[in-house]
């Protein structure tokens, strides 16, 4: 333990516990349904060339976020103060690590993906309504979600929990139309599972998919609005994963039963093939409202979450408190502010695509070290409301994929590990700029 902080942080003051079970699941649901899981199957062909292969990855991937989850809920539950893996990372390793993470969520986790989907958003949006310009109403969803979440606390986590309901309603109606009307033989095309799993490339791929499975840690973020966090966190980690994972593998399954491997590869607008293959251009356009509706949501989730890192970091370091400012029920005004700030000048060059295997590798990286803090929580004889669901294995389980992610990614695109270790140093120098609260 380090002497900047302890494991409770004195002077912390602790925002108002209005956040129940339904809405930290749906943060949870809503995080992590982006449009990954609707354009990452393509992109994931070039490195698994088979249809059982895939699906395959797609649970592996869910397993891992799984093991992640039991591991965040028993950290969640020993510190529910907001702020995720600063948190975690400050207490029990080093704040300047904690402080480091915190950069990486503002740069790489939070702002440059919520310009990313509210981009994507605006395209879906302007396929159903050619008339309205995709830029100006991705900058107007940034905008709305953002003044909702600052002004009241509550009324952002309505409508992002409106949202996920109507999200996954509609993922689990197509799913099951795929499942239904596509065709099984669909399932044993391309290469033998057997021969891609173990390959190189299966592990680049989940690289690829757990930007799709990003979020399953978002309940932590906001662990300190949460009401009875020892109860509700875990519930709300654990059944909003599975939940996405049952939903991902169904839907990736209906997905390569409407289409071939070959229409898909390389294609980011999976869900529009596969939909068009089974119902038509109708369908095409149901598929485009159904991404769009879902990426209010999952925009929404990032609004409330990220400034809670910043929130958290403005407690810490004086210099930075105004990223701590609340007034009555408004969320961190300021910290909501720069998120926003941010996203909207990410949008004139943000790209998916190309951030995908940069977020990846790195949030991979941050996302096991603090698991691995979970060994030190024991270590110290911490007491946890919730304890990890088949310890040590669950974690050791995760930081095996992770480890294998990672050393997957730099092999194949060795620049991944530079430009993290830029965002690391640029992190560093501003940890020693605003310097460490002396209490």
């Amino acid at each position: 333990m380090h002497g900047e902080a302890g494991v409770v942080s004195e002077g912390l003051a602790t925002p108002q516990r209005r956040m129940g079970l339904s809405a930290t699941l749906s943060l949870v649901v809503a995080s992590m349904i982006g449009t990954g899981v609707f354009t990452t199957t393509g992109y994931l062909v070039d490195d698994i060339p088979s249809a059982g292969g895939l699906l395959v990855c797609w649970a592996v991937a869910g397993i891992a976020a799984l093991c992640g989850a039991l591991c965040y809920a028993e950290l969640g539950t020993a510190m529910p103060q907001i702020g995720g893996e600063y948190r975690f990372l400050s207490e029990l390793v080093h704040p300047a690590v904690g402080f480091t993470s915190a950069f990486v969520s503002l740069i790489v986790g939070f702002s440059a993906p919520l310009a990313a989907l509210a981009l994507a958003f605006g395209s879906y949006l302007q396929a159903l309504l050619p008339a309205i310009p995709a830029g100006a109403s991705a900058a107007t969803l940034v905008v709305v979600m953002s003044a909702l979440n600052a002004w009241r606390v509550s009324a952002g986590a309505s409508a992002h929990t409106a949202f996920t309901v109507i999200k996954v309603l509609l993922i689990t109606g197509f799913a099951l139309v795929g499942l239904t009307a596509g065709d099984a033989a669909g399932l044993a095309a391309g290469a033998p599972t057997a021969e891609v799993v173990f390959e190189p490339g299966f592990a680049v791929g989940l690289i690829w998919v757990s930007f799709s499975y990003t979020g399953w840690n978002a309940a932590a973020y906001v662990a300190g609005e949460v009401a009875a966090p020892e109860r509700t966190l875990p519930r709300a980690l654990l059944i909003g994963t599975l939940l996405v994972t049952v939903l991902y593998v169904g839907l990736n399954a209906a997905f390569l039963m409407s289409a071939p491997l070959e229409a898909l590869c390389g294609k980011a607008e999976v869900g529009h093939i596969a939909a068009t293959a089974v119902l038509g251009p109708v369908g095409g356009k149901v598929m485009s409202g159904i991404i769009a509706a879902g990426l209010v949501s999952t925009v929404g989730a990032l609004v409330v979450t990220g400034p809670r890192v910043y929130e958290a970091v403005g407690h810490d370091f004086p210099r930075l408190a105004r990223l701590s400012h609340r007034k009555g029920e408004s969320g961190p005004v300021y910290a909501v502010g720069l998120q926003a700030v941010l996203a909207l000048a990410f949008m004139a060059k943000a790209s998916l695509r190309q951030l995908l295997g940069y977020i990846g590798f790195t949030l991979s990286l941050f996302a096991a070290l603090t698991v691995s803090c979970v060994f030190l929580l024991r270590r110290r004889g911490i007491a946890a409301p919730f304890r990890t669901w088949g310890y040590p294995v669950t974690p050791l389980v995760f930081l095996a994929l992770m480890a294998w992610m990672i050393v997957a990614a730099i092999q194949k695109e060795p620049e991944v590990l530079a430009a993290a270790g830029a965002t690391f140093l640029v992190a560093l120098v501003l940890y020693r700029a605003v310097g460490m609260s002396s209490s």
